[in-house]
């Protein structure tokens, strides 16, 4: 699956009018706010609020709060992927570290949602099934142009670096800066010799 615009909006149905998609848009921010927050009991009506839009606005968009959750997943993932488009001007290890950098930070924002995440996972398994495609497809150019200027082992797939990240990132951690250390470290392991 290619991460061009055309194809991103393939992930998830988004409103067309312009006051329908700003009022979507105010609810996926006041969604990803309220479900990263230590706190992630939000309410639908403390969202609706949060965005400036009343309630029945909130149910068009996004009937229950496994839609909203939903929704927040894969904008998050199509912003991940896009990162990856934006770092041609990087050199090659860099782009790939400071996008992996990215993934990680992405991670640790679903932790809080872990358990919310993996019941509308159930419910709608193609919809987080081609995110991870989508996250692969976004990683895989910047891993090829890596591994192309001797930078990276030949002998990886994007898959196994993303699983790698993924892990490391859900690792338990009261420490400031360990699991982006910890990162380092694994990411060394990727360097050519």
């Amino acid at each position: 699956m290619s991460t061009t615009p055309t194809e991103r909006t393939e992930l998830i149905s988004r409103p067309k009018r312009a006051d329908a998609r700003r009022n979507y848009d105010a609810l996926i921010k006041a969604g990803r706010e309220a479900f990263t927050e230590a706190d992630r009991s939000a309410s639908l009506e403390d969202i609706a609020r949060r965005a400036g839009v009343g309630i029945g606005t909130l149910y068009r968009h996004f009937p229950t709060r496994a839609d909203l959750i939903e929704a927040v997943y894969v904008e998050e993932v199509e912003g991940l992927a896009r990162s990856a488009e934006n770092r041609a001007n990087e050199s090659p290890w860099n782009a790939l570290v400071d996008w992996l950098h990215g993934f990680v930070g992405y991670i640790a924002t679903k932790q809080a949602l872990a358990d919310e995440l993996f019941a509308v996972a159930e419910h709608n398994m193609e919809v987080f099934a081609n995110c991870r495609a989508a996250l692969d497809t976004a990683g895989e150019p910047l891993l090829r142009r890596a591994q192309a200027a001797g930078e990276v082992r030949e002998d990886v797939e994007i898959r196994e670096v993303v699983r790698m990240v993924a892990a490391i990132a859900k690792m338990p951690s009261d420490e400031p800066g360990e699991i982006d250390r910890v990162l380092d470290v694994a990411l060394d392991g990727l360097r050519a010799r």
